[in-house]
């Protein structure tokens, strides 16, 4: 299944979730897409329920099913860490998402853009790959052609809440990977125990 790329109002509906976290896909209307919307509720069973879940994160980070599996892997295999905790923490290590914690895109999207079309760099070198993982200390910055560009000081302007775990030189358009983030930092509303259990029945 590839990454999707429709649109995240629907899905978010769907789910009852703001995938961009802003809330605002729910505020219009917060019944499920389709002609006859909520008009016959269904009970979800406990596979339901945690599909839902996987979806909810899965789409937060616009990540494909193949990719999604494959990071739940890694978090899997390490024996020594909680593992839908780390699971969590591998997606914040992903280069586009720290180019959009950083505040240098408005969303994931526009941070995936950035990373695609060449201008980020990771400790002075270019990087062109969205899920290229980064490691704590590693510096995120763009190519000192690409610092000039409009959407990414317009990001900056809107000076966004930044979390604890990155620090940003907004002058320098530069930003640090700090530590990786606690779960109290990540998405509350987000169960990644019935993520757990949904691959562990799977793979």
């Amino acid at each position: 299944m590839s990454r999707y790329t429709g649109p995240v109002w629907r899905i978010s509906r769907r789910l009852g979730y703001s995938i961009l976290g802003s809330g605002k896909e729910l505020q219009k209307r917060q019944t499920v897409p389709g002609q006859h919307g909520d008009a016959r509720p269904k009970k979800k069973t406990e596979y339901g329920l945690q599909m839902a879940e996987k979806q909810k994160l899965r789409f937060t980070y616009g990540v494909s099913e193949k990719q999604f599996q494959r990071l739940f892997k890694i978090a899997k295999g390490d024996n020594t860490k909680v593992t839908g905790t780390y699971f969590m923490q591998i997606l914040e290590s992903r280069l586009d998402n720290l180019v959009y914690r950083m505040g240098f895109a408005t969303t994931r999207r526009q941070a995936r853009q950035l990373v695609n079309h060449g201008h980020v760099t990771v400790n002075g070198k270019k990087v062109d790959i969205p899920s290229y993982l980064c490691s704590v200390n590693d510096v995120i910055s763009f190519k000192e052609k690409s610092k000039s560009l409009k959407v990414v000081h317009e990001a900056i302007e809107k000076k966004p809440l930044l979390p604890t775990f990155v620090e940003v030189d907004a002058n320098k358009v530069e930003g640090k990977f700090l530590r990786l983030p606690e779960r109290s930092e990540l998405y509350a509303d987000i169960d990644e125990a019935q993520i757990v259990e949904f691959y562990n029945r799977k793979l």
